[in-house]
This record gives structure tokens, C-alpha cells and sequence, in this order.
């Protein structure tokens, strides 16, 4: 049993790009934990398409003995968290299980907007804070205004930031000297029941469901009968082990350390993130607070493209339900698109990389419809319904009011760009709340509606700044907006995938860019179709695509003009006869290129 003293608990935080898996791999390197053969790159980051976007999705846990300077050795447990703002409910969480955090800062681009959340949630679990600049070898890189912005933006003492390059490894002897001074130890009774935080859990194709947990107070030990706090299931631990990065068994752990079991457990939705865990026998009373279980607020529906794949696509999803309890899913159909299921994500980069996990691990082509947001119908007798899907809007007669989601949006951008982002967010609806300077960069503080925000609103944060715009947001709540549901009509014919909720005041607009598409992408007919915009029964644009046309009469030759005109009538009676029983055929790609359209 490891004395607490000897124990530092912390995570490394920093914005996307900063270094934070870079530096856990040089903390890992440095101290021996892995084998110089066995290291590689981003050593924590185990998915391939963590790899291959070079970003972290799943947090991850090491555990590091490192010698110190005063002759101790101590037990550090490190937790890599993502930056991205979609995965910030795995920062929350493993904020939970640490006393202390190593802030990375890049020192040519400084603080940038989520680094700024990250922090914010590092405060909010009450952790002592250690300021580290990355990236000091670059040229272009100033410390010294990089540590005043650090003051000035989140307020933190930053005269004493331990500076270091995590590509080359300067100064990574002193940030783990830091790590064992400066980060407090944890605190926990040995002798207490056992209490114990469900930190995340993993399905493992061997071994089950892996746990992995932080003691807080008591210990257990292999064999122990525990029991879930939150759904009262009780299980035996088979095997409990420590991460280095790799399990390494290990007959008990105690109070302030962070390990992994695994009990027969079949399902990680059993596994509830932030739950107690306590003996069967003699458990403590009281549970620890946990926290909010992750909402989904990004729905679109995911059908395969060949419509004997969907066994394959409910199988698949099924299996990925089992890694991220964070990913809702239900069965629809749709008229155009035949089977498919109404899923659930935490933001568009989330639905991306389940998207590309879906098509590139279990080789299912899918067709995604437009994001869509969770807009809450208030109907007329008092009553209120969640709305996930356009196609299902009740009768507008009977709808009182409808009310969006919204966002606190906080943007960071260099000041020649601050018009254009000005714009976009006035563009998008967007109110602003605040627009303070840090530096020569702006900080515009902004309310807007989560279903602007979806679509397309980071792509073109980016261009319209040349990618030196930073943004983060967190939800607010819901207001009341002027909001109806715009469908497409192709032949009269309702085309339910393409239906979207839209601001009374943008209908217009988005309708007819929606039907100039749309007639670019679907294919000619032997008669002409009509492909319309329309709000309830009023049609707000139109487009026609015209028929293709076979000539006739070019048999006729010589003769009575009345001959040609027969043959043409004849035509025209068969042409409007097909139009009333002609099925249009709407390719697949139309569908994916009409949902990728560009405001």
C-alpha cells in the first residue's frame, strides 16, 4: 500500500494542437514506464482515428514511479484528456478523480478559447494549477507575453510557469519535480468503508466491461463483492490492475489511487460514469456527488446506402454503444431512404468520428441527413414535447410556441478578422454579450441558437479568419424563436430526409438555395418536375427541372402538317400521364450533396 504523501493525482489540460499527448509521452519516456522499444507517438491515444486526426477523444489514464530529487518515490497518475469542446464531458469527469492539473500553453499562440473552458472546469473541481509553456524551441514563440496573458485572461500566477519543449524534451525534469512540489497529495482514510468513483469504463473484447475507478476512501481487494451505488447491482472482482499503459495486475488498491477491475460485468451502459462504489457488506452511507449524465444535443438520422447493409449497421451500432455510453440511438424509416436509425451526439465532431468509426471499422457505407438540434413544442393545451426529427413536427395548428436550444459562444480571434466573425455571428442570429481585448486578440462573447451553430458555423469561423479563430461553447438553456418546419416537394411528392426547422426570417433563402441545388443533382426525367420549398401548404420557392425530350416526329417526312401535330399531342398526353404515375428517382449522392449545402 503506497503512503498518500508519495501519491500525486493530476491531468494534463490545454486547447487542441498545444502538446498535451506529446508531453504525457515524454513524462512516460522519461521515467521509464514504457520500454524504449514498446514507445511510440501519442502512446495514449490507442484509436486509429485518434492517430490519424492527430486529436484525442477518450480520455486516458497512466500510472508513473518517478525517483525525486529529496531520495522519495513517488506514484503519479497521469490523465490525458481531449481538447475538443464535443468531448468536454471527459474532461469534466476526470477532473473529478485528480487533485491537480499541468495547464499547456503553447507559447507562440497562448491562450486560446478552450483552453479557457478546460481551465474553467480545472477550477471548478478546486485544483491546484501548474502553468507550463510548450513549444519554446520555435522561433516565433514568446514566453514572456505568453505568461501576461496568462494573468491577464484567466487570472492564475503564471511568474513562476515551467518552460519546456515536449517535442525535444528540454524541461521535462522539471515539470515532474513540479508535479511532486507543487500538486497536493490526496487525502483519504485507509480504515474507512470503502468509497470509490467510477471514473469511465471500455468494453474489452476478453475481459468484458473494464472499470476503471479513483479510491477515495477504504480499499479493495481481488474478490471483494462491491456494489454499484446508483443501480444497486453488485458484482465479485475477477481482476484488479493498474495502467502503465498496459494492465498490470495487482492485489489491492487504496485510498487516493487509480485503478481498473473487471467483474463479469456484460454491458458499459450498467456502468454509469460518476457513480459509487462501495462492499456489499458494511459500504458507506452516503454516495459522492457524481455528475450529469452526458445530454445529447446533435440528432441526425445514419442509414446505409445499400439497404441490405442495415443488419450490419444495427450490429455495428450496437457494438459502439458499448464503448461510448454517450451515443443514444432508435430505429426510424424514411420514405427516401428506406431503414436507418435517429441518433444522438455530443456536437458535430462527435457525430464525424462515430460516423467514420462506423464506415471504416465495420465497412458500412452510410448516408447521413442534415444535424438537427432537440427544439422543445409547446402545445396549445399546456402540454410540451421534445422534437428530435423535422419530419415529425405535429400540426401547426396545435403548436402554441417552439423553443431552441442556445449557446454561450466565446471566440477568440487576432483583430484584423474581428469584423468578419462580428458578421458571421450577426449573420447566424447571435447576440453579443461582451467583447473584451487579451493582447492583440479579441475575446467576443456571444448568445446564439445551437441549430446556426451545427450546420456549417466552425468551417466558416475558419475560412473567414484563416484558421486563427478559436471557439468554444457550453448551452444555456432554450428561448422561444420564430421557427417552422421548411419541406422539400419533389413532384409534389414530400422528400421527408430534407425536411429542416428554419428561422420564419431565413425560410426564403434557404429554400431556394435548397431547390437551385437540387435541380443541379437530380437527374433529367422523361417529364418535367416541379421541386418546391414549401412552409405547411405555402410553397415559398420553385424550381423546375424540364423533361428530356425524344423527337417524334423524325419519321415524318413530306406529308400533311397535321401529321406532326398528332404525334405531338400524343406526346404531350403521354408525358402528363407520366408525371401523374412517374416515380423520380433521387440518387443517393443527390441526397449527401444537398445536406453538405453551404448557406
Amino acid at each position: 500500500m503506497t503512503e498518500l504523501s508519495n501519491i500525486r493525482n493530476f491531468s494534463i489540460v490545454a486547447h487542441i494542437d498545444h502538446g498535451k499527448s506529446t508531453l504525457a509521452d515524454r513524462l512516460i519516456q522519461l521515467t521509464g514506464t514504457v520500454a524504449a522499444r514498446d514507445m511510440k507517438a501519442q502512446l495514449l491515444d490507442s484509436m486509429d482515428i485518434e492517430r490519424e486526426r492527430g486529436i484525442t477523444i477518450k480520455a486516458n489514464a497512466v500510472r508513473i514511479e518517478y525517483p525525486a530529487q529529496d531520495g522519495q518515490t513517488y506514484i503519479l497518475n497521469l490523465i490525458d484528456t481531449p481538447g475538443h469542446v464535443d468531448f468536454a464531458y471527459e474532461v469534466s469527469r476526470s477532473m473529478r478523480a485528480v487533485e491537480g492539473s499541468l495547464l499547456v500553453v503553447d507559447a507562440t499562440q497562448g491562450v486560446e478559447a478552450q483552453t479557457l473552458a478546460n481551465v474553467y472546469h480545472a477550477i471548478e473541481a478546486d485544483h491546484e494549477i501548474v502553468p507550463v509553456l510548450n513549444k519554446i524551441d520555435l522561433p516565433a514563440s514568446e514566453p514572456e507575453r505568453v505568461c501576461e496573458q496568462i494573468e491577464d485572461v484567466i487570472g492564475i500566477d503564471a511568474s513562476d510557469a515551467v518552460h519546456i519543449s515536449a517535442k525535444t524534451g528540454v524541461g521535462i525534469p522539471d515539470v515532474l519535480e513540479a508535479i511532486v512540489t507543487r500538486l497536493p497529495a490526496p487525502t483519504g482514510d485507509l480504515d474507512a468503508p470503502l468509497k470509490a468513483m467510477l471514473v469511465d469504463s471500455w468494453y474489452d473484447t476478453y475481459l468484458g466491461v473494464v472499470v476503471m475507478i479513483r479510491v477515495i476512501d477504504g480499499q479493495i481487494k481481488k474478490g471483494d463483492r462491491i456494489k454499484m451505488m446508483q443501480t444497486n447491482a453488485v458484482y465479485g472482482i475477477d481482476k484488479l490492475a493498474v495502467l502503465r499503459p498496459e494492465m498490470q495486475d495487482i492485489p489491492s488498491l487504496g485510498p487516493g489511487e487509480i485503478g481498473v477491475f473487471t467483474a463479469s460485468i456484460k454491458q458499459v451502459r450498467d456502468t454509469r460514469v460518476g457513480d459509487t462504489i462501495t462492499t456489499e457488506r458494511k459500504g458507506c452511507d452516503e454516495p459522492l456527488d457524481g455528475f450529469m449524465p452526458a445530454q445529447p444535443v446533435v440528432f441526425c438520422g445514419l442509414f446505409p446506402v445499400d439497404s441490405n447493409q442495415f443488419e450490419d449497421l444495427r450490429d455495428a451500432i450496437e457494438k459502439l454503444a458499448l464503448n461510448d455510453a454517450s451515443f443514444s440511438s432508435e430505429m426510424e424509416t424514411s420514405a427516401a431512404l428506406g431503414f436507418g436509425f435517429r441518433c444522438g451526439f455530443l456536437g458535430l465532431l462527435h457525430l464525424e468520428v462515430i460516423r467514420d468509426r462506423l464506415e471504416r471499422e465495420y465497412d458500412i457505407d452510410l448516408i447521413t441527413t442534415a444535424p438537427s438540434v432537440v427544439y422543445h413544442i409547446y402545445q396549445r393545451d399546456g402540454s410540451m414535447t421534445e422534437l428530435h426529427n423535422p419530419a415529425d413536427m405535429p400540426d401547426p395548428a396545435t403548436i402554441d410556441h417552439v423553443e431552441e436550444p442556445r449557446i454561450k459562444a466565446t471566440i477568440l480571434v487576432p483583430d484584423e478578422y474581428l469584423g468578419d466573425v462580428l458578421k458571421l455571428c450577426q449573420d447566424r442570429r447571435g447576440i453579443q454579450e461582451d467583447l473584451t481585448y487579451a493582447g492583440p486578440r479579441a475575446m467576443a462573447v456571444y448568445d446564439l441558437p445551437l441549430n446556426e451553430v451545427v450546420f456549417d458555423f466552425y468551417d466558416r469561423l475558419k475560412s473567414v479568419t484563416k484558421g486563427y479563430a478559436s471557439f468554444d461553447y457550453t448551452m444555456v438553456g432554450y428561448r422561444e424563436d420564430f421557427l417552422v418546419k421548411m419541406q422539400v416537394l419533389v413532384n409534389d411528392e414530400p422528400v421527408d430526409a430534407l425536411s429542416m426547422m428554419v428561422h420564419r426570417d431565413r425560410a426564403e433563402a434557404r429554400g431556394r438555395a435548397m431547390c437551385e441545388k437540387l435541380k443541379e443533382l437530380i437527374p433529367r426525367h422523361m417529364f418535367k418536375i416541379p421541386i418546391q420549398a414549401a412552409i405547411g401548404g405555402r410553397v415559398i420557392a420553385r424550381e423546375t427541372l424540364s423533361a428530356m425530350r425524344k423527337d417524334v416526329t423524325a419519321k415524318c417526312y413530306g406529308g400533311d402538317a397535321t401529321r406532326k401535330k398528332k404525334l405531338l399531342e400524343k406526346q404531350k398526353a403521354g408525358k402528363k400521364k407520366m408525371r401523374q404515375f412517374g416515380k423520380v428517382e433521387i440518387p443517393q449522392s443527390a441526397f449527401i450533396s444537398a445536406l453538405k449545402m453551404d448557406n
